[in-house]
């Protein structure tokens, strides 16, 4: 019975280290000899089903290698162990990169996974060539405060007391909690801060056609991520503009594609990052919110080429 216990805890041990383990979904579109692009999806709970089954496979076939993966913890890499800290993020990859045989490559970072780009880019400037910004969050209080302004004239305007109470419960809560940003996240949400103005026949299609297939049925969300990720993270509240300043003296080429109607950036927010950035390698599109890959999608695919020449 001792032995047979023993060997009940050493399988149970061997699985538990086998999950944890667990390598993180990938995947790669287009030939390998061709430059590597790595996207980075936003977050923390997001996937990147939705760029890969838009955008991935029609960027490699203008002669790209890219790469889609889901952190650690997110979408479709479920682990239990997973921290959802920077430090993890910034690790992923590099494992990324030495499983696909890559030296050095250009990152795409969308929305939140624009901070996690931009501190790879940071502490691994040898690895990154070109980073490209796409609706990514650069300062991260400055767009809480934009999206809490914006929603309180509104709301006033409507006389939308519910939304004044959110407001009004939010403003009392500490600004670097899980609740803070998921509460002003979801006010912007409700407002539709985050959809495109106009639809066209394209976006639509586009988006009918990802929620009804494959990436669409895969699009895993883990709610607790961000708990973890407030739990374990002591950078939770950023300002990266500093740090984008200095990456381009690393010899990091710099680039932003940002849709015009984004509104959980202000005005000014958007008038800093294309200073920051410079005319020539940033592209304001015009009806065109948080998701330029689908609302504007040619477009997109454009502005990647022409930052990737």
């Amino acid at each position: 019975m001792k032995y047979f216990f023993l060997l009940l805890l050493f399988v149970f041990g061997l699985l538990n280290s086998l999950a944890h383990s667990q390598e993180i979904y990938s995947k790669a579109y287009g030939n390998p000899q061709h430059s590597p692009i790595i996207f980075i999806h936003g977050g923390p709970r997001g996937n990147a089903t939705l760029f890969e089954g838009t955008t991935a496979g029609l960027i490699a076939k203008k002669g790209f290698y890219v790469i889609v993966y889901d952190r650690r913890g997110e979408g479709r890499s479920i682990d239990s162990s997973a921290t959802i800290t920077f430090t993890e993020a910034i690790n992923d990859p590099d494992h990324l990169m030495e499983k696909y045989k890559i030296k050095k490559t250009a990152i795409i970072g969308h929305s939140f996974g624009g901070i996690v780009a931009t501190l790879y880019a940071s502490a691994r400037s040898e690895k990154v060539e070109r980073l490209i910004l796409v609706d990514a969050l650069f300062s991260q209080q400055e767009t809480y405060d934009h999206i809490l302004q914006s929603i309180t004239k509104l709301a006033r305007a409507k006389e939308d007391t519910a939304s004044l109470s959110r407001i009004s419960l939010i403003n009392s809560l500490d600004r670097r909690s899980a609740d803070y940003r998921k509460l002003c996240y979801d006010l912007a949400s409700t407002y539709g801060f985050f959809n495109m103005p106009h639809p066209t026949p394209g976006s639509k299609q586009l988006e009918l056609h990802y929620q009804n297939s494959e990436y669409g049925r895969t699009n895993i969300r883990n709610d607790k991520a961000p708990l973890v990720f407030y739990k374990n993270e002591r950078q939770v509240n950023i300002d990266t503009k500093q740090i984008l300043n200095d990456i381009q003296k690393m010899n990091v080429k710099l680039f932003g594609i940002y849709g015009r109607q984004d509104q959980i950036f202000s005005n000014k927010q958007l008038v800093d990052i294309r200073q920051l950035i410079g005319d020539k390698r940033f592209d304001l599109i015009d009806n065109c919110s948080h998701y330029p890959f689908v609302d504007q999608q040619q477009r997109f695919i454009d502005d990647i080429e022409k930052f990737m020449m």
